[in-house]
């Protein structure tokens, strides 16, 4: 895709979205980085439904690490792969008190190095509660990369390197949460709704629908 190309394409997701941003529901970093653990494998409206009651109860990382393993599990046993996640998530609070002062960091190597966070999770901390420019590719923007040509790829990494090479300077704050949103709910994997897509004409996908 060319250069001016790909400036009109993100022109128009920001013209349909000018203000992008996550859905999942959370009021610190360290909610969300919670959130976002919790939803591997899982819907943003299932984890939303269980922090609902769990951040109240316990909103920071030195209450959620008094909860326990089994305390936390009683809140989250609704979503999927919820005992490793719990797990997870407590021996994350644990480092956060204990190495962190109870505050999430804001290097990429502080945030890899927590229990149930890799480089996709890490990428939206870091662009969501964070402001950095980072890029985190789900199956919705690996998807969405490849069959528009905007970014394509073989493996998630190289989507989000020629993501953060090919994106002007200007969108990439937000580029992430345009991506996952029209991948979401208009590129969709098994019938994308091309007639209602704002960037249908500059896509280089072959099996456009009509309806």
């Amino acid at each position: 895709m060319k250069k001016s190309v790909v400036e009109q394409f993100f022109l128009r997701l920001r013209e349909a979205n000018p203000a992008p941003t996550t859905e999942l529901e959370y009021a610190t970093p360290f909610q969300l980085l919670i959130a976002v653990i919790l939803s591997a494998q899982a819907t943003d409206v299932g984890v939303n439904k269980a922090t609902a009651k769990l951040f109240p109860r316990a909103p920071t990382a030195a209450d959620m690490l008094a909860l326990g393993e089994e305390g936390l599990t009683e809140y989250i046993k609704t979503i999927g792969l919820y005992r490793t996640k719990a797990r997870n998530v407590i021996a994350t609070c644990r480092i956060l008190v204990e190495q962190h002062g109870g505050e999430v960091p804001q290097e990429r190597e502080a945030l890899e190095a927590l229990p149930g966070v890799g480089r996709k999770t890490a990428n939206v901390v870091l662009n969501t509660a964070f402001g950095q420019p980072t890029i985190a590719v789900d199956t919705h923007i690996f998807r969405l990369g490849n069959r528009t040509g905007l970014a394509p790829g073989k493996t998630v990494l190289e989507v989000e390197q020629k993501l953060l090479r090919v994106v002007p300077g200007a969108f990439l704050k937000d580029a992430h949460h345009w991506l996952i949103l029209h991948g979401r709910y208009v590129c969709k994997a098994r019938k994308p709704e091309c007639a209602r897509c704002c960037v249908a004409d500059l896509c280089g996908f072959k099996g456009k629908t009509v309806a």
